[in-house]
């Protein structure tokens, strides 16, 4: 089952990671093009750091932290 779960995580997590390039490629043209829509960006922005939130903690269930 473990398996499984740790299939079903990392799969998720590569999803997450490439949504997050995504939006990080979007918020940089959009700030490059001079007249961009600074609540879009600011939304982007956002969304981004929701993802990596949610990244960090998959990779947290999936690599605990080990004490020495």
């Amino acid at each position: 089952m473990k398996r499984v779960d740790d299939r079903e995580l990392r799969d998720e997590l590569t999803k997450l990671r490439t949504e997050h390039r995504e939006l990080d490629d979007e918020i940089i043209l959009l700030e490059g093009s001079g007249a961009a829509d600074q609540l879009l960006i600011k939304r982007l922005k956002k969304r981004k750091l929701v993802l990596k939130d949610r990244i960090t903690s998959i990779e947290d269930q999936l690599l605990p932290d080990i004490i020495a």
